[in-house]
């Protein structure tokens, strides 16, 4: 379907999403959530879709954050929406069943920084730079930056970058493990659909068990121990385990279904 702020294109299976607002170096404003939600819908219960790559627009920023004009005149309930509005979404691309890589084609500040964090992991160009500058505005991260980053840093360097507004480098975020390669921009896309093709090879009910049971290390409603234990025996339960066993055993490969 047409979106406003994104340009998609599914191929092989993998929907590359393009946020596409480079006269704004990408920010995040309300047609951009509106267009986030509606894609999730789509990445969601479209079978087509096995696994999803998120960048943005240009060579130049990834999302550079969100769009401050929205901010103007907002009051605190009016506040509290706004980042109770960009969580939903957000949480919804760290559920997603389906592997969602980020893709950081540049700066990847505030919003965009959060949206990166978002999804299930990073890859980054060399010029990436990543923080989180909310303190500049007497504000803070509103759509899961506090948690997420220190999820992924560590307690120590996340309140560093939050308090400081400093930014990292490409370079730097793969030291501190915010990032899982590093790569040359032309190589960007590829090295992400090189992974997604391996993926999407493997048992598409059990992918999306891994994911879960791993996000239920950072779920405080959950037992990430007992969570494993039932999605490891609710796997007995699909065809998919069948078919990878009995491939095993006959030294052949699997045939996937999804059931």
């Amino acid at each position: 379907m047409p979106y406003q702020t994104l340009l998609t294109e599914l191929e092989n299976g993998i929907l590359t999403v393009t946020i596409n607002r480079p006269d704004k170096l990408n920010a995040l404003n309300k047609e951009v959530f509106n267009d986030l939600d509606e894609l999730l819908k789509d990445i969601y219960s479209n079978t087509q879709i096995q696994s999803v790559i998120i960048t943005g627009s240009g060579n130049k920023a990834f999302v550079a954050g969100a769009d401050i004009t929205e901010f103007g005149n907002l009051s605190v309930e009016q506040g509290k929406q706004l980042a109770k509005r960009g969580q939903d979404v957000f949480n919804r691309i760290e559920n997603s069943p389906k592997p969602i890589i980020a893709c950081v084609n540049g700066f990847a500040l505030g919003g965009g920084c959060e949206l990166a964090m978002a999804c299930h992991f990073r890859i980054a160009s060399e010029n990436a730079k990543f923080g989180q500058p909310e303190v500049n505005l007497g504000l803070i991260p509103g759509y899961g930056g506090t948690q997420r980053l220190a999820q992924l840093i560590g307690k120590g360097r996340a309140i560093e970058l939050l308090i400081s507004a400093n930014m990292i480098n490409a370079a730097t975020a793969l030291q501190f493990g915010l990032v899982n390669y590093v790569v040359p921009q032309e190589e960007l896309l590829n090295k992400a659909k090189s992974i997604l093709q391996t993926i999407n090879t493997k048992a598409p009910l059990a992918v999306a068990a891994c994911i879960k049971a791993a996000n239920a290390v950072w779920n405080e409603t959950k037992n990430g121990f007992n969570e494993e234990i039932d999605l490891f025996g609710d796997c007995f339960g699909t065809e998919d385990m069948k078919e990878g066993t009995n491939a095993f055993l006959e030294k052949r490969t699997a045939n996937f279904k999804g059931k």
